[in-house]
């Protein structure tokens, strides 16, 4: 059971592009069926977004991540999981030894969810051994992007029948959650949405998904190399880039990370918080570790993520997008992807802040609901063909 627990931890970093690391499936690794995927989902999304609460959306599926990753922290600190953000809800993969924590602390939060910002937060979670009974796979790998960020890659649809599954069956926890304390330590929400480099470009939300998981691989790269190609590499195609990073210092923003953070009203907190921030707004321009910090969090910030689709948000002109939809349109006609896609002005962030010196990551959306706005025309064109 002890190797099963550090499964994930053990798995090597490749520090090599994407395109390549999907040339070679030995790289990836069978998830133990003895793991479990866990799943948050807000319930009517698309409705919480087209009624203007996209930031609460995000807001919420970022607090789902913090409160697993702070549980795990009071269990095991050793253990470490992969785990996905959807703009929308989160996905993990987790042993199952530490399954009831994990459910316990989430229904707890989805309950403070509730109170506090009056989403409804599902929960749910599937046996990878289920899901293997179905003729699914679940591969996974490690991607090193640079020096400082560090994300998994997964291959086959494990974590899309997964998601199916749970979503179709979800039902409320009979999980007595008065007990728990409520642990959103080191979330941090204050930057102002996140404007392209150049005037010209937007910010892009894609998803796409190939069913086949023979052809995954192969397809996958195929479109990762168009993107490279269309956009440049990650770091220019990067809608965070240091030199856009601006600290909101409303007192409003303030007043709603606390809000959600806390449920409360605190006066020294919003005071304390308050300041920090005036104070970070003139640190982050004119101190060498400020600085450094900003380019940081431009290298932390998650844009890509692959869990048996792909999900990315890049910057880029109009007339990028047309080339890259010319691929997609393609692969589409041909029945071999499903893709949606949202155009937006500028991104937002939201942020995991362990310590600002080498823990910290930060989670990536576009404004106007983002990745949920670009699931509306997936789910639309899934209803309407015949997807093999």
């Amino acid at each position: 059971m002890k190797s099963d627990l550090n499964f994930y931890k053990k798995i090597s970093k490749n520090s090599l592009p994407l395109t390549d690391l999907l040339k070679d499936e030995s790289l990836f690794s069978s998830v133990p069926k003895n793991w479990s995927i866990v799943v948050t989902d807000i319930e009517n999304s698309t409705a919480a977004v087209a009624n203007g609460f996209h930031n609460d959306v995000n807001l919420c599926a970022t607090g789902s991540i913090i409160t697993v990753l702070n549980t795990i922290k009071t269990v095991n600190k050793k253990i470490e999981i992969p785990y996905f953000f959807g703009g929308d809800g989160s996905t993990f993969i987790i042993p199952n030894t530490i399954l009831t924590p994990v459910l316990e602390a989430l229904n707890n939060y989805s309950q403070h969810i509730k109170n506090t910002l009056n989403l409804n937060l599902r929960v749910g979670h599937l046996e990878l051994e289920k899901v293997y009974n179905n003729n699914v796979t679940l591969r996974i790998t490690k991607l090193r992007h640079n020096k400082y960020l560090t994300t998994p890659v997964v291959l086959g649809n494990g974590i899309k029948y997964a998601e199916n599954v749970i979503k179709d069956n979800f039902k409320a926890s009979h999980v007595d959650t008065s007990v728990l304390a409520l642990n959103l330590e080191g979330m941090e929400c204050r930057w102002d949405e996140i404007y392209p480099s150049q005037t010209d470009k937007k910010v892009i939300c894609l998803l796409v998904n190939c069913n086949d998981e023979k052809k995954q691989a192969e397809i996958y790269e195929t479109i990762m190399n168009e993107i490279n190609y269309v956009f440049g590499d990650l770091n220019n195609r990067n809608p965070i880039t240091a030199l856009k990073l601006r600290l909101n210092t409303s007192i409003e923003k303030i007043k709603k990370e606390m809000h959600v953070k806390l449920g409360k009203n605190k006066t020294s907190y919003l005071l304390n918080n308050w300041l920090i921030t005036i104070f970070g707004k003139y640190y982050f321009k004119l101190f060498k570790a400020g600085k450094r910090y900003v380019y940081k969090v431009s290298q932390l910030s998650d844009t890509i993520m692959l869990d048996g689709s792909i999900n990315t948000v890049i910057s880029g002109t109009n007339k990028q997008v047309s080339r890259l939809q010319i691929l997609l349109d393609d692969l589409e006609s041909n029945n071999k992807i499903i893709y949606g896609l949202h155009t937006t002005h500028a991104s937002i962030m939201s942020c995991y802040i362990q310590d600002r010196k080498e823990k910290h990551i930060h989670f990536v959306d576009g404004t106007e609901g983002g990745y949920t706005s670009a699931a509306i025309m997936f789910k639309e064109k899934l209803k309407n063909r015949n997807f093999n």
